[in-house]
């Protein structure tokens, strides 16, 4: 257990300060929500796609790509749906640390209509995925992520 928090706490200093915008949603330089993987794909496909800047929207000051004009159109009626948690930082380092870690959004799970996103790296040469130790204890750690987030979605 202290190996993965230390290995969180050096992930956080490595990927350095926290991508902060006015709303707090994990974005990237240019305020591109996942990176460009459209939210809408992983439930209705099971797989992480990119999506263009052709099917783009914002909400919430991030802007989401989608892959066509159906995923576009479903995110546009119901937002809240299709949204990841914790506003797509890592569900684990959310649980485990009280952090907000960027994600690789290849790396994710939709358990119970809820999209959940995680870190998935090398660490000292070698692959550490975030959603191993989640899936070792998901009931614990979605109860500690909610608990969390209470405060630290305003961090």
């Amino acid at each position: 257990m202290n190996v993965i928090k230390k290995m969180i706490m050096a992930i956080v200093v490595i990927v350095g300060v926290n991508k902060v915008n006015a709303q707090n949603v994990n974005t990237n330089e240019n305020k591109v929500a996942n990176n460009g993987y459209d939210v809408v794909n992983y439930f209705t496909t099971n797989f992480a796609a990119r999506g263009s800047v052709e099917f783009s929207t914002t909400n919430n000051g991030a802007t989401y790509y989608f892959v066509n004009s159906e995923n576009l159109n479903a995110f546009k009626s119901n937002p809240s749906k299709f949204l990841p948690q914790y506003d797509g930082y890592c569900a684990f380092a959310v649980a485990k640390m009280n952090k907000k870690v960027p994600v690789n959004p290849e790396t994710f799970r939709i358990d119970d209509g809820k999209l959940y996103l995680f870190y998935n790296d090398f660490w000292e040469g070698k692959p550490f995925n975030t959603i191993v130790p989640w899936l070792n204890n998901e009931a614990e750690m979605e109860r500690l992520a909610e608990t969390n987030w209470k405060t630290l979605k305003n961090n």
